[in-house]
């Protein structure tokens, strides 16, 4: 597992100080009840709306808190989160109870939600400076469309 888990940080172009961090961030709680995503999707979710609600807000000086609103609930959704995951290949490092059993482009909120633990896990290792380069990076075409 852990020559996969550095094949992933060499894929992404990082460095993780913590792999256990990493390897939790691709748990989903079917495979381990107590020790899984969830947690490190909770402040991923957290870490990606600061991210862009900064970058918006020095995108678009002069647009209302309406329209940034909007700006942002697309870079933000599951279905974002989702594309980005699929984009990077985060569905092959997923760790699931059936192995066997791939995550498919379908799974929405599996991606989503992989997404969200891998930043939440980036920032708990390396600080917000190191992960606001790596979400720029991944969102860079959806800011462009926003």
């Amino acid at each position: 597992m852990n020559s996969k888990i550095k094949n992933l940080e060499k894929k992404l172009k990082i460095n993780m100080n913590n792999i256990s961090l990493l390897k939790e961030s691709l748990t989903h709680k079917s495979a381990n009840q107590n020790i899984n995503n969830e947690r490190l999707e909770f402040l991923g979710d957290r870490v990606i709306g600061l991210i862009l609600a900064k970058k918006l807000l020095d995108l678009y000086p002069e647009k209302t808190e309406g329209d940034l609103d909007k700006r942002f609930a697309k870079l933000v959704n599951k279905k974002t989160c989702s594309k980005i995951s699929w984009s990077i290949g985060l569905s092959e490092y997923i760790i699931k109870s059936d192995p066997k059993k791939k995550v498919s482009e379908k799974d929405e909120k599996i991606l989503s939600d992989s997404c969200e633990a891998l930043i939440g896990a980036i920032y708990a290792d390396r600080g917000y400076n190191y992960v606001k380069e790596f979400v720029l990076r991944l969102w860079k075409n959806e800011i462009k469309k926003s």
